[in-house]
């Protein structure tokens, strides 16, 4: 648990947003090492402060229990990334777009459906879909152009994955993920005890209550309610609390970015992984999802070092996007994390050998072992630095930056002294233009001078 100061900061940011929000209620936690170490709630539900176990819609952030179906059944090998959706669900128009895309908001299809607000009113079957938003006019850019946030879109990975599994998307997710994780209280209709959904008059304390409903064929994008406690375990999981639902990798893979948002013109900001929101704040980078849905908000953002922030407004507007950051924030400076601690390890046979300067051309490089895996990176001017593992006998493989995947070999001599290394069809010496070395094109044989 955190400490008093720590808590006492953490409800008095959370007290304000209630109040100043003008927010019937809400409810947050945040996460450190797997557990929920604080939680809190404000404003009243059902005449008392919510609980950790008090339900919410979590609106959009269902998006991220549908991902991770679609990508176990990757990594089953039931289907591949780039495979056309149509491959699976012919008929819906589609085209060439691919479940990646989908995956990544980048598949340029519709945003909202064409009928009436679906978030307001009762959904019908996919075949109802299909027909009225889909197989004509379903795409509004070119697959794979640019980012475009799709409600629709992931109203059909629902149905990919009730129709490669042979059940309703929802028990898929209650039998594969929410089950294995404990999470009892996350639903796709309420179970007492949960919030009621309201709007706030704008100009005036008093509120409307918002329908509930079931969005049907919709409800992948946006039908889950939860709670401050389910979420959190979830916020663990993705965080990667070791949990064998899915690979390490592929949770890596979907924080990776692979549509930019791009709004400010200069770096990004935000960005879109696979099912999960991205978000770049001058270097820090969080990931998660945010939600909405008449009558709620709903937030859930996890940091690279594992901490996580979750929380939830039953109000359709309102909420302030930085209240998950302002949680992580307050953590952080109160309790932040200890560096770890250092301890000798062992290096990779042969590592010893090859650590130390190098020279791409005439710029100096320096390669290092730190927990087993080599680390390149460039002296005085900004370099191409990568990490690598070893694969094999002097072979290893990038596992970051620009050598992402690109082998790195140890070129030796013939009495097996190290006379270099072959980065990928660059070749690194320990001089600059070693000329004893293989370097492409050679070296003048007249050597440096004036």
């Amino acid at each position: 648990m955190v400490s008093a100061r720590t808590s006492e900061r953490l409800l008095r940011r959370l007290a304000a947003e209630q109040s100043e929000r003008r927010l019937p209620s809400v409810a947050a936690g945040v996460v450190r090492d797997g557990e929920l170490v604080w939680s809190a709630g404000r404003g009243a539900v059902s005449g008392g402060a919510p609980t950790e176990d008090v339900q919410y819609r979590c609106g959009s952030i269902t998006k991220t229990f549908v991902a991770v179906c679609v990508l176990r059944l990757r990594d089953e090998g039931a289907l591949r990334l780039t495979d056309p959706v149509e491959r699976f669900l012919p008929g819906t128009g589609l085209g060439d777009v691919s479940i990646g895309q989908l995956l990544s908001q980048a598949g340029g299809v519709r945003a909202e459906t064409a009928g009436p607000w679906w978030e307001r009113t009762p959904g019908g079957d996919f075949d109802s879909l299909v027909a009225g938003s889909l197989a004509s006019g379903g795409t509004r850019f070119e697959a794979g152009r640019r980012y475009h946030y799709s409600n629709v879109g992931f109203a059909v990975l629902g149905a990919l994955v009730a129709s490669l599994r042979g059940d309703a998307w929802d028990d898929v997710v209650r039998r594969e993920l929410l089950e294995p994780l404990e999470m009892a209280r996350t639903t796709t209709r309420p179970e007492a005890p949960f919030a009621p959904g309201l709007a706030v008059h704008p100009w005036a304390d008093a509120v409307l209550p918002e329908p509930e409903h079931d969005a049907g064929a919709m409800a992948p994008a946006g039908q889950l309610w939860t709670t401050v406690a389910d979420l959190a375990r979830w916020a663990a999981f993705l965080g990667g609390d070791g949990s064998d639902l899915l690979e390490h990798s592929t949770l890596v893979q979907m924080r990776e970015p692979r549509a930019i948002e791009d709004l400010r013109g200069e770096g990004w900001a935000s960005a879109y992984g696979l099912g999960l929101e991205l978000w770049n704040d001058r270097g820090a980078r969080s990931f998660g999802h945010g939600g909405s849905m008449p009558g709620f908000q709903a937030f859930l953002e996890i940091t690279e070092h594992g901490d996580a922030a979750v929380g939830f407004a039953n109000a359709t507007s309102g909420l302030r996007g930085e209240l998950g950051s302002d949680l992580l924030r307050v953590l952080n400076d109160e309790e932040p994390h200890l560096p770890d601690e250092w301890a000798p390890v062992a290096p990779p046979a042969g590592t010893l050998e090859i650590v130390g300067p190098w020279y791409w051309g005439a710029a100096p490089y320096v390669l290092r072992v730190r927990h087993g895996l080599l680390e390149l990176e460039g002296l005085g001017a900004p370099g191409r630095a990568s990490r690598f593992r070893l694969t094999g006998e002097d072979t290893w493989e990038g596992l970051d930056g620009y050598h992402t995947a690109e082998p790195l070999t140890v070129g030796r001599r013939a009495d097996g002294t190290v006379s270099h290394l072959d980065l990928g069809s660059f070749v690194y010496t320990r001089t600059p233009y070693d000329p004893s070395a293989p370097v492409p094109g050679g070296v003048d044989p007249a050597g440096w001078g004036p």
